[in-house]
């Protein structure tokens, strides 16, 4: 898709100058062998519009079958999203899928009642050292979805609205925003992109969600006269229109938001619900461990070891 009259930015005036609401630093954490940095769950934000979870992975450099190796493991209450820069990563479910996650391309598990998947860098064909970096979040599901049936979805990059022109690519990842929707079946309203922005480029945010939320990737963008470097999350007050222009070495961010859920949200491990409740449940069953009839299965061909509930 070409150029969007949508994408096209605007100057702030009066209050639109000061519209930040809240400023993430994320928290890093090494991981051995490549860090991860969180912005979502934050002291000061848990969510922004159903966003729950964000993590930057990398960026990183695996020696071969020296990568990411995390076992299999449950989720409740969400959907997740690995979106990739660079490298690949092995997804495998109870559903019985088997699939690679991509640069630019989605894979979206919703969890639903209960879903178990591995994540690993397990390419046997791999003889050279791979770049990986990405970003990796959560969706927390609305209430009256956080019990359905686990699902699986992929879209191959070249299926997502590609908007470009004025110095800026946006690839749509997920839900509408621009004039423009993705393939992917979301439970609720939302929006995530991918924006590569050359210097000095302006992009808007958009005006169609009452949450909304910016990263920085790579590089930096300025907003009311203030620069945000790389590893910053700034999330926006509802209403105002706001855009964000490029700094001297162009920028890559990642835009996120969406409708706010019904309430707050308790996470524990990999468990996202609306009530404590849940969690316990959830924690129960897994820790029973009864992979032919009970509520969580182990992936097919991914099944000879689980991490154990903490």
């Amino acid at each position: 898709m070409s150029w969007n009259p949508a994408l096209d930015p605007h100057c702030p005036t009066g209050d639109e100058v000061d519209a930040i609401d809240t400023l993430i630093l994320p928290r890093a954490r090494d991981l051995g062998g490549f860090e991860v940095r969180r912005a979502l769950p934050a002291p000061k934000r848990q969510m922004v519009g159903p966003f729950i979870f964000f993590d930057q992975m990398g960026p990183a450099e695996f020696l071969p079958t020296r990568g990411m190796d995390v076992r299999p493991h449950p989720h409740i209450g969400l959907a997740t999203i690995s979106y990739l820069f660079r490298g690949r990563m092995h997804h495998r479910d109870s559903l019985g899928t088997d699939a690679w996650i991509e640069p630019g391309a989605v894979n979206w598990m919703v969890a639903g009642h209960g879903i178990t998947h591995s994540e690993r860098t397990d390419d046997k064909t791999q003889v050279d050292p791979m770049p990986f970096f990405g970003i990796q979040t959560w969706v927390a599901l609305p209430k009256d979805h956080e019990d359905r049936a686990p699902l699986f979805q992929h879209a191959g990059a070249g299926e997502l609205p590609f908007l470009e022109g004025e110095g800026k690519q946006v690839r749509l990842v997920l839900g509408d925003a621009w004039g423009a929707r993705a393939p992917v079946e979301t439970d609720s309203e939302m929006f995530y992109a991918d924006a590569v922005l050359e210097a000095g480029a302006a992009i808007p945010l958009p005006d169609n969600h009452e949450d909304r939320g910016v990263y920085v990737v790579e590089g930096s963008v300025s907003q009311a006269g203030t620069s945000y470097e790389a590893g910053q999350m700034m999330v926006f007050r509802p209403g105002d229109r706001v855009s964000l222009k490029a700094g001297p070495q162009g920028a890559r961010v990642m835009l996120l938001g969406g409708a706010t859920l019904e309430g707050p949200r308790y996470i524990w491990w990999n468990f996202v619900a609306s009530s404590k409740e849940r969690i316990e449940e959830a924690k129960e069953a897994w820790r029973r461990g009864d992979w032919e009839n009970g509520r969580f299965h182990l992936p097919p061909g991914d099944d000879a070891e689980f991490i154990p509930l903490p």
